[in-house]
């Protein structure tokens, strides 16, 4: 039994020098800078925001899922992106104020 926990633990320490050696040698490649606080790398159009667009959005994704911020501000920016169109499409239709688009939410259907 000492002899198995003796060749263990001599593989793994064997593993754990070849895991350093190799990763001191070969490195991660080039590192990219941090970004600035408060940015993300996720983009969006400044206008005109398209289906396609969204369709090919990613996000950074983290331990518990994808980063809350990118997400966030993925939405706000579609949402200020509707609210624009929305606008737009009232001013054209007359000036009246705009139609409520229907939700999806289970919570709002009767």
């Amino acid at each position: 039994m000492l002899t198995v926990l003796l060749y263990l633990l001599i593989m793994v320490l064997v593993g754990g020098l070849l895991f350093f050696v190799a990763s001191t040698v070969f490195g991660r490649g080039e590192e990219l800078p941090r970004l600035p606080a408060g940015t993300t790398a996720t983009v969006l159009p400044a206008r005109g925001v398209t289906g396609s667009d969204v369709r090919s959005l990613r996000f950074q994704q983290t331990l518990r899922g994808y980063k809350a911020g990118e997400v966030d501000w993925a939405l706000d920016r579609l949402g200020r992106e509707i609210d624009s169109l929305r606008a737009q499409l009232a001013e054209r239709d007359g000036g009246g104020p705009p139609v409520p688009a229907p939700t999806d939410r289970p919570g709002d259907l009767e």
